[in-house]
């Protein structure tokens, strides 16, 4: 019964964690450049029984564009982040509008500093224009080009908030491109959110009954050994 019941806890235990990823995107809906979270099932063949357990990822499909007209609004397309400095770190983004801060340098709406191959960018005065490749241009003269990474394993990207991800796996080659006077809105599709949700409240209904079950068949048993 012990093996039973353990089972029960695990697999509640799933429920809540794939629950809480669904909520933290379902919250995140209407956050320009935000990565849907995945619980993406685990099987351990190791175990005595073949348990599953889950661990998260960032979804790296492509979000809506938002047109915008901005000149310093910019959206990714295909897989890959910004790289930015948040206190001296670098981090990761999608969220592309950007801004000029107080000493001249280009920067997200969070304040963190969007950075070049170079180091970061400082933009005169004039107007701004992003190359399909990130190089940056203030009228006709180059001002640098903003650095992009892929990441090799998604399963590292831990969110930090105001629209941004620590990283610590392997990088790759960024092959995806810039779209000027547009952001990216989150790639949480409402309706798959909703199915999920439904899924886990069956599921959930589904181990409740074996909870009543095990309870009964508990019960049972005691009161036979009782009447022995």
């Amino acid at each position: 019964m012990t093996d039973t019941l353990q089972a029960i806890a695990r697999s509640l235990s799933n429920d809540v964690q794939t629950l809480s990823t669904v909520s933290h995107n379902v919250a995140n809906m209407h956050t320009p450049g935000y990565r849907a979270v995945r619980a993406i099932p685990e099987f351990q063949p190791d175990a005595a029984s073949a348990e599953r357990s889950f661990a998260t990822a960032i979804d790296q499909r492509d979000g809506a564009l938002a047109q915008t007209g901005g000149e310093l609004d910019i959206a990714l397309r295909g897989e890959g982040f910004l790289v930015v400095e948040r206190n001296g770190q670098m981090l990761l983004t999608r969220a592309g509008a950007l801004r000029i801060d107080s000493e001249g340098r280009l920067a997200t709406v969070a304040g963190d500093l969007a950075m070049g191959y170079a180091g970061h960018l400082q933009m005169p005065a004039g107007k701004a224009r992003f190359g399909r490749d990130g190089q940056v241009f203030v009228g006709d003269a180059p001002v640098g080009q903003l650095q992009f990474v892929a990441v090799g394993d998604a399963s590292r990207l831990r969110p930090v908030g105001k629209g941004a991800y620590a990283y610590d796996g392997p990088l790759a080659e960024w092959k995806g491109s810039v779209v000027q006077g547009a952001v990216e809105h989150a790639n949480v599709d409402a309706a798959e959110e909703t199915v999920r949700l439904m899924e886990l409240t069956r599921h959930a209904e589904s181990v409740q009954r074996a909870i009543s079950i095990y309870d009964k068949a508990m019960d049972t048993g005691i009161n036979q050994i009782g009447g022995n």
